[in-house]
C-alpha cells in the first residue's frame, strides 16, 4: 500500500512539474512573441501635393497597437542636404510598454523660406519605429516618402497691345505673353473671369489672346487686369492700358395684348404653370423665370468652346433684313396701360421675308441646336476661344450638334417660335457666355482695328516677324 501511494505521489509531482514547465515555456514563448512582434506601425502623412509654393500645412498620424511607438522623425531632403522637421522619442512605460504611447498625431507647417529650401525637387521623409526587439533591437520601421517640387516664383505675364478700347456691352481683345510654366491665364473684370487661349499654331506657345467684355449692366468704372497661374498655384497680375466708352441704351415700350398672349402661350405648353394663373401671369412667369433659366443655359455653353480661332473676316448679317430691335434695349412691358415687367434685350432682331434662309455668320462648330425656352428653336455656333453666335426664333433647323459649318452656310429659316410676335431672327453674340453687342462683328473696320491689328502686333512681338 505504501509503495503504491509513493508511486502515485511521484507521478503527481512529475505531472505538476510538467505543467509548470509547459506554463513557463508558454509564458516565455508569449513573452518572446510579444517583444519580437513583427507588425509595423501604421502611419499617414497628408496631403500629397505635387508642388509647394509657400507655407503648407501637413498632418501626421502614427499608431502601433502592440509594442507601442518608440520614435518618429520627419525630415526634408534636397540635393544632399537634410533638414529636420520633427524628431520625437516616446518613453517606455509599464510592463511591455502597456502604458506607453500607442497613438500620436500632429500638424506641422512646411515653409520653404523658414527652412531655407531652394527652388526644385525635395523629398519629405517620415520614419516611425516601435519598441519591438526585432532588427537588432531597432524595432519595426515604417517609412513614407513624398516627392514634391518647391516653386515659389510666380509666372510672368506681359500685355502686348499698348492701348485697348472697349465700349460697355461690346467686345474687347487683349493679346499677351505668358511664361511657359503658365497653366491658366486671362482677364479679370472686377470679379468676373474671362479665360485666355493660346494664340494659335502660327505663334509661339507663350502667345495668348483673351476676348472679354464690360457687360451692358456695369455702371461703375470696373478694374481690368491680366491674371495668370502656374502649376504650383503661384499667381501673377499685370495691369494694361484700356479706355472704356460708355453707351446709352434705348428704352423701348412693348404693349402686351390679349391677342398676343393667345398667340404665343400655346407654344409654352411644355412649361409647368401653377393652376389658376391668368394669361398675363403665365406671360410674366415665362418672361422672368424661363428667361433666367435660358440665360443660365447659354452661359453653360461657354464650356464647349474650342481653343482655336475658327472664324475669319467680317461676320455675315441676315440678307435683306431690317433692324427691329437693338442689343441692350431696355424693354418696358405694358398691359392695358399698366407696366407689368421690364427686361433687357440681349441681341439684335432682324426681319426679312417670312421663312428666310439663315446663314452662319462665320465658320464654327454647332454646340446647340434645339428648343431654348423664350428663344424658341435656336442654333448656337462656337467660333473658338470663347466666341459664339446665336440664332433664335427659327421655324426650322438645318444643322445638328457637333456639326462644322462654314461662313454663309444655311443653318435654318426664320420664324416666330418662342416669345416672338412675328417672323424674325434674333441674332446674338456671346463672349465666354456673356452676351455682347453683335453689331461690332458685322463691321469690317472694327474687326481690323480691334482684332486683326492686335494679332499682327502679337506675331511681331513674339516671333520677330516684320
Amino acid at each position: 500500500m505504501r509503495s503504491s501511494s509513493m508511486g502515485k505521489g511521484k507521478r503527481f509531482s512529475f505531472g505538476l512539474a510538467l505543467v509548470i514547465i509547459l506554463l513557463v515555456l508558454g509564458a516565455l514563448t508569449w513573452f518572446l512573441i510579444a517583444i519580437f512582434e513583427g507588425e509595423r506601425p501604421s502611419a499617414t502623412l497628408e496631403p500629397s501635393p505635387h508642388y509647394i509654393n509657400g507655407p503648407k500645412e501637413f498632418h501626421v498620424k502614427v499608431a502601433d497597437r502592440k509594442s507601442g511607438l518608440k520614435s518618429l522623425s520627419i525630415k526634408v531632403l534636397q540635393e544632399g542636404r537634410k533638414v529636420n522637421i520633427l524628431d520625437k522619442r516616446f518613453p517606455y512605460k509599464g510592463l511591455l510598454n502597456k502604458d506607453g504611447q500607442h497613438e500620436f498625431e500632429k500638424s506641422f507647417v512646411l515653409d520653404p523660406s523658414t527652412f531655407d529650401l531652394g527652388q526644385g525637387a525635395i523629398e519629405l521623409v517620415l520614419e516611425v519605429r516601435d519598441y519591438s526587439r526585432r532588427n537588432g533591437g531597432d524595432g519595426n520601421l515604417t517609412v513614407i516618402q513624398k516627392k514634391m517640387v518647391v516653386d515659389t516664383i510666380p509666372p510672368s505675364i506681359r500685355p502686348i497691345s499698348r492701348m485697348n478700347y472697349i465700349t460697355v456691352g461690346g467686345t474687347g481683345l487683349i493679346v499677351y505673353e505668358a511664361s511657359s510654366d503658365t497653366v491658366q491665364s486671362g482677364v479679370y473684370m472686377d470679379n468676373m473671369y474671362f479665360p485666355g487661349y493660346p494664340a494659335g499654331k502660327d505663334y509661339p506657345s507663350t502667345a495668348y489672346v483673351c476676348y472679354f467684355t464690360v457687360p451692358y449692366y456695369v455702371k461703375k468704372r470696373p478694374q481690368l487686369y491680366l491674371w495668370g497661374k502656374d502649376k504650383a498655384g503661384n499667381e501673377s497680375k499685370a495691369g494694361f492700358y484700356y479706355r472704356i466708352k460708355r453707351r446709352r441704351f434705348r428704352t423701348q415700350r412693348i404693349n402686351i395684348t390679349d391677342r398676343f398672349l393667345a398667340k404665343v402661350l400655346p407654344y409654352f405648353s411644355f412649361y409647368q404653370f401653377e393652376s389658376g394663373l391668368s394669361d398675363v401671369e403665365k406671360f410674366l412667369k415665362i418672361n422672368r423665370e424661363l428667361r433666367r433659366e435660358n440665360t443660365r443655359a447659354f452661359f453653360e455653353l461657354r464650356k464647349k468652346t474650342g481653343t482655336e480661332q475658327l472664324w475669319e473676316g467680317k461676320w455675315i448679317r441676315l440678307k435683306n433684313s431690317a433692324t427691329m430691335a437693338y442689343f441692350g434695349d431696355h424693354r418696358l412691358y405694358y398691359y392695358k396701360g399698366k407696366k407689368i415687367d421690364e427686361q433687357t434685350h440681349l441681341g439684335v432682331d432682324l426681319a426679312s421675308l417670312a421663312h428666310s434662309e439663315v446663314q452662319a455668320a462665320n465658320t464654327g462648330k454647332v454646340i446647340f441646336a434645339g428648343r431654348m425656352g423664350i428663344y424658341g428653336l435656336t442654333v448656337v455656333i462656337d467660333h473658338g476661344q470663347g466666341l459664339a453666335s446665336i440664332y433664335s426664333h427659327l421655324s426650322q433647323i438645318s444643322v445638328s450638334e457637333d456639326q462644322m459649318v462654314s461662313k454663309g452656310e444655311v443653318i435654318g429659316t426664320t420664324g416666330q417660335t418662342g416669345l416672338a410676335g412675328g417672323d424674325h431672327l434674333h441674332f446674338g453674340v456671346m463672349v465666354n457666355g456673356i452676351f455682347v453687342n453683335p453689331i461690332e462683328w458685322w463691321d469690317g473696320h472694327w474687326i481690323r482695328d480691334n482684332v486683326v491689328r492686335k494679332l499682327e502686333l502679337l506675331k511681331k512681338a513674339t516671333t520677330g516677324a516684320g
